[in-house]
């Protein structure tokens, strides 16, 4: 599910539900669950300093379901599961895709899938580049290379 909290930035959610879909298709977690919520600026804000202790706004943040910190694999995802919440900032992604030479599209398709990543364990600041080498593939075969 994909809603909409912000109004800064105009967002087609119709094709990013889409490829959201194609994600949890090709990474073989149709049965699971995942909410994402675009939010302003000023809100991802907030939740950057009362989660992670950090001020400032941010592109995106994960808040995984469950409470062990085990990556999961894609073959290990057979039962239905809820597996957390994703809030994606557009303003800031603007900033960076326009820093990236992205569109915003596919910045906000490269934050899903980064915030799915992290939804199933992975973490790039403490794995020794086990979730970019991941990543990089996963938006290879997605074509946001």
């Amino acid at each position: 599910m994909i809603l909409n909290r912000q109004r800064a930035v105009r967002v087609a959610r119709g094709p990013l539900e889409e490829f959201f879909r194609r994600v949890l298709r090709e990474m073989k977690l149709r049965d699971s669950d995942i909410t994402i919520c675009f939010v302003s600026d000023a809100e991802i804000a907030r939740m950057n300093l009362a989660f992670r202790g950090k001020k400032g706004p941010t592109d995106v943040l994960s808040f995984p379901a469950g409470t062990e910190k085990k990556k999961k694999t894609y073959a290990e995802n057979t039962e239905k599961s809820y597996l957390g919440d994703i809030a994606i900032a557009p303003e800031t992604a603007r900033r960076y895709a326009k820093k990236n030479g992205r569109s915003l599209s596919n910045e906000l398709r490269v934050l899903i899938l980064h915030g799915v990543l992290h939804l199933l364990g992975y973490d790039h600041e403490t794995d020794r580049g086990e979730m970019d080498r991941l990543e990089r593939k996963m938006r290879r075969r997605f074509g946001l290379a």
